[in-house]
Formats: C-alpha cells, structure tokens, sequence
C-alpha cells in the first residue's frame, strides 16, 4: 500500500494576529468548560443549549477573522504569484465551512 506524503503549509501571523486568535480561543475554552461544569452540576438543559449556541456564535467569529486574515495574505499573495491552485484550496475550504 502507498503511503500519502503530506506536505503542510504554515503561516506566518503578526504578533496582533497571534494575540487576537489565541485570545479568541482562551475565551472559548473557557466557555466550553463552564457547559461542562453546567452538566456536571445538573444544569436545566435550556440553559446549558443557550450557552453551547454562544459558543457557536464565537467559534463562527474566529472562523470569519481566520478566513479573512487568510484571504487577505495567503490568497492574496499566492494570486500575485500565480498560484491558481489556492483558489482551488480556498473554494474547497468554503464548501466545508457550509456544510
């Protein structure tokens, strides 16, 4: 059987970028973890679904600042330089985050 060889792009964030999304991530942690302190203690489950939607609501929002970090660089570049194939890898990523 062949193996798949991978070859993983990285990104290169400002320190404001890196700042923000690790901000971001911290805040949604710690909501994840207060749902699961909720169910530990018996929370009424409207309460808990309620909190488990702001999470979406800000799993939603790092996703549009990530996606538009990206464009703005990566894509952006990367059409500069000719790489038509990260059109490609960016209409891909869309068609997930739709589903």
């Amino acid at each position: 059987m062949e193996e798949k060889v991978c070859c993983h792009k990285k990104k290169e964030r400002s320190e404001e970028e890196y700042k923000d999304l690790i901000q971001r991530l911290n805040r949604i942690e710690g909501q994840v973890r207060g749902i699961k302190g909720m169910v530990e203690r018996d929370a009424y489950c409207p309460e808990i679904l309620v909190q488990v939607s702001a999470v979406n609501a800000a799993l939603n929002s790092f996703n549009k600042v990530l996606l538009a970090n990206h464009i703005r660089t990566c894509v952006a570049e990367d059409i500069r330089e000719g790489k038509d194939e990260t059109i490609d890898e960016l209409v891909k990523v869309l068609q997930k985050l739709m589903k």
